[in-house]
């Protein structure tokens, strides 16, 4: 038995093959996790903060722009901003939020998701500013402290 094709059925089958070709292989790479950084004041004050940060990711195995994105976000102490910055970040489901030294970003980013992990810094108590729950420390993993350079 002989199966013909005709050159455009060919054309056409490898043409559909071609172009389904980078799909697949996109779809096999995996995305980087998302870290949405926020801070309430500028990104020249907050130099330090973001170095601090940037060593301790690396610290953890993570390399900013190769195995994990951060995205920076500074509000410069406009906070009537902070409630649609957070949902922006809730619903483009990034991994992590973390704000530094802004009490108004963090308390901002606890109301607006129960599921995604927030990583704050804040100078004041943060079980009296109800940011954090007590609990015993054998229940807190995976704490890191960022000190500053």
């Amino acid at each position: 038995m002989t199966v013909t094709i005709g050159r455009r059925e060919l054309l056409a089958a490898l043409g559909g093959t071609a172009a389904a070709w980078p799909l697949a292989s996109r779809a096999q790479q995996r995305a980087k996790p998302v870290v949405g950084v926020v801070s309430g004041q500028t990104s020249d004050t907050e130099a330090r903060n973001t170095a601090a940060f940037r060593k301790a990711l690396k610290e953890s195995g993570y390399v900013e722009g190769e195995n994990v994105t951060v995205e920076y976000h500074w509000v410069e102490g406009r906070y009537d901003r902070l409630p649609a910055l957070m949902a922006d970040l809730v619903r483009r489901r990034v991994a992590l939020i973390a704000t530094t030294g802004s009490v108004p970003a963090a308390l901002a980013a606890k109301a607006a998701t129960a599921t995604i992990p927030i990583v704050f810094g804040a100078a004041d108590d943060p079980v009296k500013l109800v940011l954090s729950p007590l609990c015993p420390p054998w229940r807190q993993r995976d704490r890191h402290q960022f000190s500053q350079p």
